[in-house]
């Protein structure tokens, strides 16, 4: 796994195993204040909120099992050293007009906002913000790359 160093550079990580990804996750979450966006896009089974479970316990989630895909609820909060709003916007009908209807910028004001099927949003999408493009290459390796939108 590479480091995360300058990742505003866009870097790749691969991993093998979901603890692996959880593990990514944690050096990711380093990276990341209040104020911040992390758009996730990947396909169904990618690893999307592995890796959100992974950054929820970086920012300091007591009980990472807290953490689940929010498809029906379309947001949850999570109380951790910064306030974690967990967005999934796979069953939204019209992502892009929906998406301010969250309140998205005002959970951005004191907190780290995190959106899977980040994709599905477009240009609605806040800016500056990372995004993280997930990708199987195996039945439990993936290949992430991390870059930043300016």
């Amino acid at each position: 796994m590479t480091d995360v160093g300058d990742a505003r550079k866009g870097e790749t990580f691969l991993t093998r195993s979901p603890a692996a990804t959880a593990a990514l996750g944690r050096k990711i979450a380093q990276r990341l204040h209040a104020g911040d966006c992390l758009a996730l896009i990947g396909d169904l089974g990618a690893g999307k909120t592995a890796l959100i479970r992974g950054i929820a316990a970086g920012l300091g989630l007591a009980d990472e099992r807290m953490v689940s895909s929010p498809t029906f609820v379309l947001v949850q909060e999570y109380p951790a050293t910064v306030p974690i709003y967990h967005i999934d916007l796979y069953r939204l009908a019209d992502a892009r007009g929906e998406l301010a209807g969250l309140g998205v910028h005002e959970m951005l004001t004191g907190g780290v906002v995190l959106i899977e099927w980040a994709d599905r949003a477009g240009e609605a999408l806040p800016r500056p913000r990372w995004q993280i493009q997930i990708t199987h290459t195996g039945p439990r390796s993936r290949r992430f790359v991390l870059e930043r939108i300016e």
